[in-house]
């Protein structure tokens, strides 16, 4: 993916943290409405997203959710959580 992403960005697992996010319009319309839970452990932030690359949520500022053609990446753990839509859209673009 055309995206710059710095490691451990928002700090040692120390400072983990779950932080409810409300995802994109594209998001939600593939996968449905509401605030998505999100789980930082050792968290990366993606620095840069390139033009391809669709940003499908964000966390203060930052791109947290993003796809480009069959890629997607989240920074934060969706499989720690009982919101299965994310998983969702990964699975829809087998």
């Amino acid at each position: 993916m055309d995206i710059t992403v710095e490691r451990n960005a928002y700090g040692r697992q120390i400072d983990s943290r779950v932080a409810h996010i409300v995802p994109g319009t594209e998001f939600q319309r593939r996968v449905g409405d509401g605030d998505l839970e999100a789980v930082f452990i050792r968290a990366p932030i993606i620095r840069r997203a390139g033009t391809a690359v669709k940003v499908l949520a964000e966390y203060a500022g930052d791109p947290v959710l993003a796809e480009q053609g069959k890629h997607l990446v989240a920074t934060f753990h969706p499989e720690l959580t009982g919101d299965s839509r994310v998983h969702r859209l990964f699975i829809g673009k087998l």
